[in-house]
């Protein structure tokens, strides 16, 4: 007969033991430390992709000290790699700033829901933070901020370093590759333009998305043809958006249940997909899993 007393004091004891190992790696809980732990996925995914990166700047025209200054000075995938393209196309200067402008104007709104936790802190702070800031990282220090009463500005200063020093090292690993394989700049069209499609087919949730998707790539082979520039694309960028946010603004504020309306339903994806928390409250999960139960329990009988 077991004795349920020692089982538990056993369970008891291993859970200590477990607790004294995690603790061995930062005993003294040194803040540096703590941040490198909660940085460590972003570390860790963002080497493959910035050796990528890397080795396609090194394709477009970039030596080693350039690649390390655009992967500080920039610090961001996106732009990187449209940065390589436009380089490859030899698209103007002015084209390539007008792009990368509109590109990364979004985080100015992504700054702003976190400004009320820097109304404290020197300009210089601010500006230390806002350079080094991207999707990824946000995420995190938006996250800590609004569930850890602890998490202070230096906290979320120090993940945006480790976050940018694993990705400026992943840029610089790729542009020794670069230097040391010689790359067709076809190969280098080719990966951006699966890049980009990727990205595309991953953001379109419902209709509106996918018919904006259309819509400008119409518009993007008209402009081109007018301006003979890639300036068409911007323009092209910036047409497509306010008619979507028209299209959407309108729906949202005269229908009675926008998100049931056919044009901001959702897209029917394959079943595999609908794993996330979104598709599952979308889904009637519970009602299909009582389905399940009734046919297994007929089958019994």
């Amino acid at each position: 007969m077991v004795n349920h007393n020692v089982k538990f004091d056993f369970i008891i004891l291993e859970d200590c033991s477990l607790q004294q190992k995690a603790h061995q790696i930062n005993p003294e809980k040194q803040p540096w430390l703590e941040n490198l732990e909660i940085a460590m996925p972003l570390c860790l995914s963002y080497l493959p992709i910035g050796v990528a990166c890397g080795i396609l700047l090194h394709a477009a025209g970039m030596n080693f000290l350039l690649i390390l200054l655009v992967s500080i000075m920039v610090f961001s995938g996106g732009a990187q790699f449209i940065l390589a393209s436009l380089l490859v196309l030899d698209a103007p200067v002015s084209s390539i700033f007008m792009t990368l402008f509109f590109l990364e104007l979004r985080y100015a709104l992504l700054g702003s829901s976190l400004s009320k936790y820097f109304r404290n802190e020197s300009q210089r702070m601010v500006l230390l933070f806002s350079a080094s800031m991207n999707d990824e990282n946000y995420a995190v220090n938006y996250l800590k901020f609004a569930t850890d009463k602890n998490w202070s500005t230096r906290d979320a200063l120090m993940v945006e370093h480790y976050s940018l020093i694993s990705w400026a090292s992943g840029n610089l690993i790729g542009g020794l590759i670069g230097s040391a394989v010689s790359i067709d700049f076809t190969i280098v069209d080719f990966a951006l333009t699966a890049l980009f499609i990727y990205m595309i087919v991953m953001q379109i949730q419902n209709n509106i998305t996918f018919l904006i998707c259309l819509l400008s790539v119409i518009t993007s082979f008209f402009f081109l043809l007018l301006t003979r520039n890639t300036i068409g694309i911007i323009l092209s960028t910036l047409v497509t958006s306010l008619i979507g946010f028209a299209i959407e603004n309108r729906v949202r504020k005269y229908a009675k249940d926008p998100d049931k309306t056919w044009i901001l339903g959702k897209i029917k994806r394959p079943r595999i997909t609908k794993t996330t928390v979104e598709d599952m409250e979308g889904d009637n999960a519970p009602d299909e899993e009582q389905q399940l139960n009734s046919e297994l329990h007929d089958g019994d009988k």
